[in-house]
């Protein structure tokens, strides 16, 4: 299973939360992003974490789950056994890019496979690799789950 799958289920277990969660995918042309709000809450991580590594589990796919709050502080991670150790950084690096820039960070490699590098010239460098998605709790942007591993 992609990343993008594990990604998805890790925010639909958001739901659990107590508000609609999704993850914002752009559309051309893009609509506005949402703005942010109150930071995810360590529980709501730890919900959200458990859902990906499920379904990672479920797909003997070693991995690496980073949730990040608005500001892309650490809130939440961890490492399944047998994980890369690359991988601890780039799932953070995957959620910092799609909470600070709000959008996945599959749009930056997307972009980079079109031949557009503009990014790469941005103070902050996002990650242009899929496994990024912002975390959306009644249209604010509380956080993000980053992932990284099982062949990525």
């Amino acid at each position: 299973m992609r990343l993008d799958g594990l990604i998805a289920l890790g925010i639909g277990s958001a739901l659990a939360l107590g508000g609609p969660a999704l993850a914002q995918q752009p559309a051309p042309p893009p609509a506005p992003a949402a703005d942010y709000g109150l930071p995810i809450t360590n529980e709501q991580a730890k919900t959200v974490a458990a859902a990906a590594l499920a379904e990672a589990k479920k797909n003997n796919s070693p991995m690496a789950f980073a949730i990040v709050g608005p500001a892309g502080e650490l809130v939440y991670f961890e490492k399944m056994d047998g994980t890369q150790l690359a991988s601890v950084e780039i799932a953070q690096g995957k959620a910092r890019t799609a909470v600070l820039f709000r959008r996945p960070s599959k749009v930056f490699a997307d972009q980079y496979a079109a031949g557009n590098r503009a990014f790469t010239t941005f103070p902050e460098k996002p990650v242009a690799s899929e496994g990024g998605v912002p975390i959306i709790v009644n249209g604010k942007i509380i956080g993000a789950i980053g992932a990284s591993g099982g062949g990525d």
